[in-house]
């Protein structure tokens, strides 16, 4: 006998508990602006969702404010490069020291070309003065309730990413972050006692009572394809544990986040405290997920989210072979459910079509 069928948001909760829904969970790990004005005739992700028939995760990128004070003071000056894409120089002014940072931006994505931590010593300013904003609750629940039934609404904890190494990452470049862990250890570990301690702040303003279904923590920098297992232990678990710990006291869900390789840490992702594991990268995009053996040894602790190359499958394959990968995807993950099948990452180029193909599939697949 079939299951009754769910609304997209009961079934991906349900998959969040670690339950069985009616059909398999299908979403997109982020719709970005590009593919919503070049493929999506500018509609919102929320209009997109609905337009192609995914189960809608919809996050919320900064609903912020207060993010200056008198001791962090930020002047911006925009210009532009040759090759069309837009300059953001920044200039912090602190009681201790002025910090600069650089970023580049072009009409799909934004990335920085001069840091903000260049020396030791500017660790421990922003460990001290980086302020703490809050979070426009309003706004939330706005977004939640255009959002209806329609799918979850994800957060972040504040800061240019998710999790503490990520943020820290992002500060001051992933390979100058993982040389300083042998060379200046007790300065990485300032650092992300203060970024922690900030975001556990946050999380105690801002997140109780946020209409938030999903938090999402971790980041790329976390893989076990960029960092080892034992710097991941060392410098990103006790921080990932305390931040996990006080959402789940504000009762807020956690979603892992590790776009690359997560095989050698599968236990310590599991140990973190997280409810949900993403993004199960395969090796076409720098991934290392095996779905029977993420399954077999984490399937029953975690929900499994993710799973679907973006850009070799849902962005250049038929609709046909979209199909054929979303059932192979199904029996590695979905057995017992507790798996939400979700686009591993961004993507800029996939048709229509290919989306539309994606939530079909995805739906026959069906726990009877």
């Amino acid at each position: 006998m079939s299951k009754n069928k769910l609304t997209p948001r009961e079934r991906m909760l349900t998959a969040l508990d670690r339950g069985v829904p009616d059909c398999l969970p299908t979403t997109l790990h982020q719709w970005q602006p590009y593919h919503l004005k070049t493929y999506m005739n500018n509609m919102t992700d929320i209009q997109a969702f609905r337009a192609v028939g995914l189960d809608a995760a919809i996050t919320i990128w900064d609903a912020n404010y207060e993010k200056t004070t008198p001791n962090w003071q930020v002047s911006t000056t925009i210009s532009h490069g040759n090759d069309g894409q837009t300059i953001y120089d920044y200039t912090i002014t602190t009681p201790e020291g002025v910090l600069t940072q650089r970023d580049e931006m072009n009409d799909k994505t934004t990335w920085t070309v001069n840091y903000l931590i260049k020396r030791p010593e500017d660790m421990h300013l922003v460990a001290k003065y980086l302020p703490v904003p809050k979070l426009d609750k309003p706004f939330v629940s706005q977004v939640k309730r255009e959002l209806g039934q329609d799918g979850i609404l994800r957060g972040l904890v504040f800061g240019e990413q998710a999790g503490p190494w990520q943020h820290a990452a992002s500060l001051m470049g992933v390979e100058k972050l993982i040389f300083s862990t042998f060379d200046e250890p007790d300065l990485v570990h300032e650092l992300l006692k203060g970024l922690t301690e900030k975001k556990l702040q946050f999380i105690e303003e801002s997140l109780q009572g946020s209409e938030f279904d999903l938090i999402e923590l971790g980041g790329g920098a976390a893989s076990s394809t960029v960092i080892s297992p034992k710097i991941f232990r060392n410098f990103c678990l006790p921080y990932d544990r305390q931040l996990h710990d006080a959402l789940h006291t504000v009762g807020q869900k956690v979603v892992y986040h590790t776009c690359g390789g997560m095989m050698a840490i599968l236990d310590l992702i599991v140990e973190n405290g997280c409810d949900a594991s993403e993004t199960l990268s395969p090796r076409a995009i720098g991934g290392d997920a095996i779905p029977t053996e993420i399954k077999r040894r984490i399937g029953e602790k975690v929900c499994l989210v993710g799973g679907m190359d973006q850009v070799n499958i849902l962005s250049r394959q038929t609709p046909e072979q979209i199909t054929a990968e979303v059932k192979q995807l199904f029996e590695g993950y979905g057995t017992g459910g507790g798996f939400i099948l979700s686009a591993c990452d961004h993507f800029f180029e996939a048709p229509v079509e290919n989306l539309r193909a994606f939530a079909a599939a995805g739906h026959e697949c069906r726990y009877d």
